[in-house]
């Protein structure tokens, strides 16, 4: 399928005008549950996309179906409801579940047979321009967001979210390496796929198909 098909164009137009501003505002939604309304103030607990799009992470996702939003701020020392670094771990793993949630939505015809995955799959492979289509592309976009905001590298959601849930002396030796974090991401990301290695993808495709099996089949 062609890359910028309309059917792919569209869904990712959808996923930027909903699904990041959704997931941003599933950080936000959550760390106001907990006590922190940081994110109130700065208005990001809204859905209005101008106040979550971040321009590389939209760029991103318009060409390869993944990237982020702009990044919420969470004040630790706000929450209250948990300890600051469960907090921290709630509030970051609200996103990616955010699009997962979505993903689910997306699946609800298909799994109540309102709608052939097979012919879906067909419209989608032929580019044509169906609802079957525009539901498994935004499952697929859906899933690719959440699986490649956990992976573990500062600023994604799973660097936060893994140190909320490693022994304190471990999270500590994770935060040391933060500084260098983005950098491995860059390089992962744009470098490494120049030279025909793409370890992101090989990691994140079998999670996806892992992920969509279970949604629509299981």
């Amino acid at each position: 399928m062609q890359a910028f098909s309309l059917p792919q164009i569209v869904v990712k137009l959808i996923v930027l005008f909903l699904g990041i501003p959704i997931h941003e505002w599933a950080h936000a939604w959550s760390a106001y549950k907990l006590g922190d309304n940081t994110a109130e103030l700065q208005g990001r607990l809204t859905l209005n996309p101008a106040a979550h799009l971040d321009p590389i992470g939209s760029l991103l996702i318009l060409v390869s179906g993944f990237g982020w939003g702009k990044p919420v701020p969470v004040n630790p020392y706000q929450i209250r409801r948990v300890s600051p670094k469960a907090g921290m771990a709630i509030t970051a793993a609200a996103g990616p579940l955010s699009n997962f949630f979505l993903a689910m939505l997306c699946a609800i015809p298909f799994r109540l047979q309102w709608l052939d995955v097979y012919t879906a799959w067909s419209d989608w492979l032929y580019s044509r321009f169906t609802l079957g289509a525009l539901l498994l592309i935004a499952i697929q976009i859906n899933l690719g967001l959440m699986v490649f905001n956990l992976l573990p590298f500062f600023p994604l959601d799973g660097e936060k979210v893994l140190a909320g849930v490693l022994p304190d002396r471990w999270a500590y030796q994770l935060g040391r390496f933060r500084p260098f974090s983005t950098l491995f991401l860059l390089l992962f990301l744009f470098i490494l796929p120049r030279l025909g290695i793409d370890p992101i993808q090989a990691l994140i495709t079998p999670v996806m198909g892992l992920l969509t099996d279970l949604l629509l089949w299981f």
